[in-house]
Parts: structure tokens; C-alpha cells; sequence
């Protein structure tokens, strides 16, 4: 019996490593990560706020990297003696050498002046003493923490984009999310590593599913109006409601599909919850389903948008299907428990879900979230143990995915890498819900 159990234990254990081997692969977290030291920058004037500036550019600068996934950052014990602050303070051989053993060194300068800051910065591959700049850049802005922030997420972002296989970061996203700590479910908005959390709706009621538009310009949600459910639209450069039409019934979960030019949601206006597609401005809208039992959560393909993923409940329990765009080819995904929220990855491959795979009275089973790559239907659990886990959503990279988490005695969001790694609390005050990643 021992021989069986201990045998079962390894297959599973191979078929686990196989699954992370093609999540990884198919993420971008699978190549060889960049040994990466970053010295904190040195001040270059003798201005008073010098310190506070430095403190918030080199923390954002570190954060954003070391969240990357893609580096080995090098513990600052080892660096040796002496400030980086220009190019000919760097000596090769005491990065490259153990106990660095560095490859590449991003370094630099922070001045402020007369109210206004320059930060200057360099990434130097420190193998290559003949040619060693990879990239340099200055940048100048007010002298405010706020505003070195955005310079150290700019500057994390091209070392990321060059050693990252030209994949832009994450570092300047936003996280879109549902917030009642105001004392009514509002649209919030965060930076993608959690700071600068403001709300963006005042409807004074409950507002759910916000979806910021590829473009960044607009966010679709569902808000309980005084005629029901309806989606709203909400402008993020003008700081206001758009009009929209308003469909009838019970309209939930909007989703756009990758060009902006439509959105699928969920309607009950013709008595039972379907698909449907609308134009991005709410006209020619046209039904996609017709089955009974509920149909909500539709999500597109992000790189093709030639299919749509959604839940339904025509089997009983609430389990994911695909269809073409057209509402053609529907195809049943999973088939046991209780799957809701897909939230289909930026490069067409995989489909993160929420799952309860066992499902029922007295079953064991949670609420965690899985990856699925659909050309084979493989899945792997991301998360374990960890309370109910739902409502996850794609980074623009890929490389990390947002979602919401009971595990620490509330509903809050974390971040996790895509292969379930690195998982991180982004909101602390009251309960946050729906989180959803920008597309840029």
C-alpha cells in the first residue's frame, strides 16, 4: 500500500513540474533570470528634500524590479563599499565577482533644485568592461515623492523591456477594483504595486465589475441604478459618467474585446441571463446565447478577440464554455464542481478561472484559482489554502496575475506571479473586491 501511495505521490509530483514548466514557458518566466544589483541612488545637490525622494525612488525602483519576475536581485549584504552614483564610480570586478556575482548593475543619481528633481540612471552589463552601458536615461520632474515615483516606475520599465525579452512592464498599470470602505461599493483605482488607492465613482450604491477599456480612456461597470442593473460607462479623462443606453432586465460583468470597438455582457432583458455583444457604444446589440440557465462573465481572447469565454449554469453548477466570436462552436471547458470568473491571458493560451473542484455538502473543496491551457485542457492550481480565491485578471505582461483573497479574514486583493508564486496583499482598509488589471 505504502509502494501505491508513495507511487501516486511522484506521478503527481511530474505531472505538477510539467505544468509549471509550460505555465512558465508560456508566461515568460521560464528563461534564465538576470542576476540584477541595484545600489540605491546618491544624492547629486545638498537640497533638504533630497532624502525623502531618495527613500521613495529607491523603494519604488527595487519593488518594481524585484517584482518582475524575471530577475535574481542581488541581496544589498553583498555590494561592496562605496556609493554608485556615475558611471566612473562603477569597478567591474567587485560586481561581477562572488559575492555580487552580478550581470547586469542599474545605478544612478537623484537631485533636487529649486523645487524641481533630475534623476539620472544607467544599467551597465558589468561582463562586458569594453562596452558596458545597456542604457542610460535622465529625467526631470517636480520635487515631489509622488512624482520620483513615477520616474523610478519609468526607468524600471525600460531595464525591464531590454533584459525582459522586449516585453513591456507593468511598473506605470493600473488595478481597477471594487472598494466598500467608503460605505458603499464604489469603483477605485490603484497603482499596480497597491499605492495611490482613490476612488473614481460616487454612485452611492453598489458598482461592481469595472473594466477599463483598452485604451485607457473609459471604464464599463455595472451599478444597481433606480431602473436595476445597468452598465454604466465612466469616462477616466474627463472624471465623469458618459451616456449609455440602458438595455432592460439585469445587465452584469461587462468586457471589451481587444480593438475597444465592443463590449460583451450579461442581460436578463429578454427574462433569462445571456450573452450579448453590443458596440462600444451600445448600439446593434445582438444576442449570443440561448440556453436555459444563466450565462454571465464573458471575457474575449486578448490577442485574437475571435473568441469569448463565459460562465454558464445549463448543466446544473456554474461550469466555463467558450464560443467563437459569433456566438458559434460553444465548447465546455471544465465538467465537475464549480468554475465562475475566466480571465483570458494576453497571448491566447491560457485561461485563469476560479474553481471548486469539489463542490457540495460536506465535500473538502475551495474556492482557488487554476490556469488551463486550452489547446490542451491541462490545468494546474495556482493557489492553496489560502481562503476563497476569485475574480482573477491578467497583467498586461502576462507575467502576473491580480485577484481577490478571504485568506487574510477579508475580501482583499493580491498579486501573484503566473505561476502562482510571489503572492503579495495589495489593500488593507475595508473590503475590496473584482480587482481588474489595465491594458496597458
Amino acid at each position: 500500500m505504502r509502494f501505491w501511495n508513495l507511487l501516486f505521490l511522484l506521478c503527481a509530483l511530474a505531472v505538477s513540474a510539467a505544468a509549471q514548466d509550460w505555465i512558465r514557458t508560456g508566461t515568460g518566466l521560464g528563461v534564465e533570470k538576470v542576476r540584477l544589483a541595484v545600489p540605491d541612488f546618491k544624492a547629486s545637490t545638498q537640497d533638504g528634500q533630497n532624502p525623502a525622494l531618495l527613500q521613495a525612488f529607491n523603494d519604488t525602483l527595487w519593488n518594481d524590479l524585484d517584482n518582475a519576475g524575471i530577475f535574481e536581485m542581488v541581496s544589498k549584504s553583498f555590494y561592496p563599499l562605496g556609493q554608485v552614483g556615475n558611471p566612473p564610480d562603477v569597478r567591474f570586478e567587485s560586481w561581477s565577482a562572488p559575492p555580487p556575482n552580478a550581470s547586469m548593475l542599474a545605478f544612478g543619481n537623484l537631485g533636487a533644485a529649486n523645487g524641481n528633481v533630475t534623476v539620472q540612471g544607467w544599467l551597465y552589463d558589468v561582463r562586458n568592461t569594453s562596452s558596458p552601458q545597456v542604457l542610460g536615461k535622465q529625467y526631470q520632474d517636480k520635487a515631489t515623492p509622488d512624482a520620483v515615483r513615477v520616474i523610478a516606475h519609468r526607468f524600471a520599465d525600460e531595464i525591464i523591456f531590454r533584459l525582459g525579452g522586449g516585453i513591456q512592464g507593468i511598473a506605470e498599470t493600473k488595478i481597477f477594483f471594487v472598494s466598500a470602505r467608503g460605505g458603499h461599493k464604489e469603483i477605485w483605482e490603484m497603482d499596480y504595486d497597491g499605492a495611490n488607492q482613490h476612488q473614481l465613482t460616487h454612485q452611492g450604491t453598489i458598482s461592481l465589475s469595472p473594466r477599463p477599456s483598452p485604451d485607457g480612456s473609459r471604464l464599463a461597470f455595472s451599478s444597481l441604478t433606480r431602473g436595476g442593473w445597468e452598465i454604466l460607462m465612466f469616462s477616466l479623462e474627463l472624471n465623469r459618467l458618459l451616456n449609455f443606453p440602458r438595455f432592460g432586465g439585469t445587465n452584469l460583468s461587462p468586457a471589451w474585446n481587444p480593438d475597444g470597438t465592443k463590449l460583451a455582457f450579461s442581460s436578463s432583458r429578454t427574462g433569462d441571463s445571456e450573452i450579448y455583444v453590443a458596440d462600444a457604444s451600445g448600439a446593434n446589440l445582438k444576442r449570443m446565447t440561448a440556453f436555459k440557465g444563466p450565462d454571465v462573465s464573458p471575457t474575449y481572447n486578448r490577442k485574437t478577440g475571435a473568441q469569448i469565454a463565459w460562465v454558464s449554469g445549463r448543466t446544473g453548477l456554474p461550469q466555463i464554455f467558450t464560443m467563437e466570436a459569433d456566438g458559434t462552436n460553444e465548447q465546455r471547458l471544465t465538467d465537475q464542481g464549480y468554475a465562475v470568473s475566466p480571465s483570458w491571458h494576453p497571448n491566447g493560451q491560457f485561461l485563469a478561472f476560479s474553481w471548486m473542484r469539489k463542490y457540495g455538502p460536506g465535500e473538502p473543496g475551495s474556492n482557488d484559482l487554476y490556469l488551463m491551457d486550452l489547446a490542451s485542457k491541462q490545468w494546474v492550481q495556482l493557489t492553496h489554502d489560502g481562503g476563497r480565491n476569485d475574480f482573477p485578471s491578467w497583467s498586461p505582461d502576462g507575467r502576473h496575475i491580480v485577484f481577490q483573497s478571504s485568506r487574510s479574514g477579508s475580501e482583499q486583493i493580491w498579486t501573484m506571479l503566473a505561476d502562482g508564486t510571489n503572492q503579495k496583499q495589495l489593500t488593507f482598509s475595508g473590503s475590496n473586491t473584482q480587482p481588474n488589471w489595465s491594458w496597458k
